[in-house]
């Protein structure tokens, strides 16, 4: 047995159908509590982080039904702590590129004009 469903079938234009799927996308874009505004009311949900989808199509009998479905649990889920930007930049200055096959020692890799001149040397 469902905790709760909501199920809602009515036919709208183009356009109501893309002002709903762009609310759905904002609510899913923002996460945490939200709250989309249905006729005749709201339903108010808590969107995790990760979740996961479906798509489905089918086509038959003269319809294509489009299906789209997402899932996450009803219980809480453990969050990892936010990183900053400081934490995820790492400084570039004074970091050396060890020189390799096909690398010069600044790290830039060199053109194969100067790889077959290298080559012709040796």
């Amino acid at each position: 047995m469902k905790d709760l469903k909501f199920e809602r079938k009515r036919s709208l234009s183009r356009l109501e159908a893309a002002d709903q799927l762009t609310a759905l996308a904002a609510a899913l874009r923002e996460g945490g509590d939200v709250e989309l505004e249905l006729s005749p009311g709201t339903l108010s949900l808590r969107i995790p982080d990760d979740l996961r989808s479906e798509m489905e199509v089918e086509i038959g009998d003269g319809e294509i039904e489009l299906e789209v479905e997402f899932k996450w649990p009803t219980a809480p889920t453990r969050t990892r702590p936010q990183r900053t930007v400081a934490e995820t930049e790492k400084p570039t200055e004074g970091r050396s590129v060890p020189a390799g096959p096909g690398r010069n020692s600044t790290g830039v890799g060199r053109s194969k004009t100067a790889k077959r001149s290298a080559s012709k040397t040796r």
